[in-house]
């Protein structure tokens, strides 16, 4: 490890000639847990992949009641824009994938209800503080 050089322009008159000491390295405590997400979640999220989302019981019932399919690609696109939404500090969020509303929990990853576009004339969407069209 080298020394560390004043730079003499911000060096107060009169300590041109006086060289300070380099601090020694902190290093936190051996078995010290580390603050913050690991090396692992940084690189996950910065290359794009997504977990998809889960479904609470509430929004099962909602898609099977009013005959709503959920392939893979649908999937997909859902679970990127949660991600979209996360990325912009969302809590609760609604997703428009094609003709479906999927009101989202970001924060849980969860899914809490969704509605096909046959039902979303009369709907109101309350408590979300972004939407985003996937």
């Amino acid at each position: 490890m080298s020394a560390v050089v004043a730079n003499p322009a911000l060096l107060p008159p009169g300590l041109l000639g006086t060289q300070p000491t380099a601090a020694p390295a902190r290093t936190p405590p051996a078995g010290a847990p580390a603050s913050g997400p690991s090396f692992a979640d940084v690189l996950a999220q910065s290359a794009g992949r997504t977990e998809p989302p889960r479904f609470s019981r509430h929004a099962l019932e909602r898609l099977q009641q009013r005959g709503i399919e959920i392939g893979g690609q649908t999937l997909e696109r859902l679970a990127g824009g949660v991600a979209r939404a996360a990325g912009k500090g969302s809590r609760d969020s609604v997703v428009f994938v094609d003709g479906t509303a999927f009101v989202v929990s970001v924060k849980n990853n969860t899914v809490i209800t969704a509605v096909g576009s046959d039902h979303m004339r009369d709907q109101v969407f309350t408590n979300i503080d972004s939407a985003v069209i996937a």
